[in-house]
């Protein structure tokens, strides 16, 4: 993936609220295309209105499982991400305008031209979560090599065009985590979840260590 972009989002201050303001995301959403553009030579034309709805329905669906942030931050963020990610898929706001000679010698270059708004939906997000966590916890996620593998992306791109919603288990896959693939967008079956809802569980069933005063 190309992370240039994340060290702009990174300067922003309290990222994670503001992209959950409309202005600011349709801004950093274009600021992610220019630099795309810019290393690889793929224009693209944005849809305001798609990318609004792309928008209001994403954080409809963040605002209703909030909740689960409280049970591991870190994992919540990857699942907006990927929420945000299915739905760019799903409205696809962008279109291509123009493509010059993408040069071989670019990272993901192949990638880049065998989808680019797939590309370019997904480089947003993951720079979008980089920048997050390096505010938040002062490191950015570790990305598996099969972020850079065509053939995971031709994968991607066909599953995706079945089920939107795979797009959230791929980016799962792209950070290392265990992806659902059955119920890729239920917060519920997600594996760092389900091991939080869990821990607090026994917490709250541990016995005391304090005798019962009243016993």
């Amino acid at each position: 993936m190309d992370l240039d972009f994340k060290n702009e989002l990174a300067v922003m201050p309290d990222l994670r609220h503001r992209l959950r303001q409309l202005r600011w995301f349709r801004a950093t959403f274009r600021g992610n295309a220019k630099a795309v553009t810019q290393h690889y030579g793929v224009e693209f034309v944005v849809s305001e209105e798609k990318l609004t709805r792309v928008f209001l329905d994403w954080v409809e669906m963040v605002d209703a499982q909030k909740a689960y942030a409280r049970l591991d931050r870190g994992d919540f963020i990857i699942y907006a991400a990927g929420l945000a990610l299915k739905e760019m898929i799903r409205h696809a706001p962008v279109s291509i305008a123009q493509v010059s000679a993408v040069s071989s010698a670019a990272d993901n270059a192949d990638i880049v031209t065998f989808w680019p708004e797939g590309f370019l939906y997904t480089n947003y997000c993951v720079c979008a979560i980089a920048a997050i966590f390096e505010q938040e916890f002062g490191q950015t996620p570790h990305l598996n090599r099969c972020a850079d593998d065509l053939r995971t992306w031709w994968s991607y791109r066909e599953n995706t065009r079945e089920m939107p919603a795979s797009a959230v288990a791929f980016l799962d896959r792209f950070f290392g985590a265990e992806p659902n693939w059955v119920a890729p967008d239920l917060i519920e079956g997600r594996l760092a979840m389900r091991t939080a809802m869990e821990a607090k569980r026994r917490s709250i069933e541990a016995p005391s260590i304090f005798p019962d005063p009243a016993t």
